[in-house]
C-alpha cells in the first residue's frame, strides 16, 4: 500500500495531464480504496477484503464508518468515484471520455483530502468537509 504521500503525488500527477486515458480509471478507484484503507487501519482494524454493491470501496467505506458518523461525510463521493468508474470502463470511447476521468481524479483528490485532513482532525466532517485551513499548512501525515 502506497503511503498517503505518495497517494498525494500521484493524484496531482493524474490532474496534471493533458488528456488522461481510460487506463487510469482502475488506478483511480484502487487510489480510493488505499486512502479508506489508511482510515481503517488507523482505526486500528483489518481493512476488509469484502465488497459492497460489487466495490470493495463501498465496503471500506461502511467499515470506516462503524463508531465514526461523520465520516458518512464521505459516502456520496465514494459513491460519485464508483460512478465515474462505470461511466469510463463501460463506454472507453465516449466522446466526453477525458473529461469523465478528469472528473474521476477530482472525486479521488476530493476523498484523498478529506480523509488526509480527518486523519488530522477527527471532527473534520461533522459539519463540512472543507478541509483548506487544515491542509494550506500541512503535509500529509501517516496514521499513528
Amino acid at each position: 500500500m502506497r503511503t498517503l504521500a505518495e497517494l498525494e503525488r500521484r493524484l496531482d500527477e493524474i490532474l496534471a495531464l493533458p488528456a488522461p486515458r481510460p487506463e487510469l480509471a482502475a488506478e483511480l478507484l484502487e487510489i480510493g480504496e488505499q486512502v479508506l484503507e489508511h482510515w481503517v487501519g488507523a482505526k486500528g482494524l483489518e481493512p476488509t477484503r469484502e465488497l459492497r454493491e460489487g466495490f470493495r470501496l463501498l465496503a471500506l467505506h461502511r467499515q470506516g464508518c462503524q463508531g465514526e458518523p461523520s465520516f458518512n461525510a464521505c459516502r456520496e463521493t465514494c459513491r460519485e468515484l464508483v460512478y465515474h468508474y462505470n461511466l469510463v470502463t463501460r463506454e472507453p470511447r465516449h466522446d466526453e471520455i477525458v473529461q469523465r476521468l478528469r472528473m474521476m481524479a477530482m472525486v479521488a483528490n476530493h476523498l484523498f483530502l478529506f480523509v488526509a485532513g480527518k486523519l488530522q482532525v477527527s471532527e473534520l466532517g461533522d459539519f463540512c468537509c472543507a478541509s483548506r485551513p487544515l491542509r494550506q499548512d500541512a503535509e500529509p501525515r501517516e496514521p499513528a
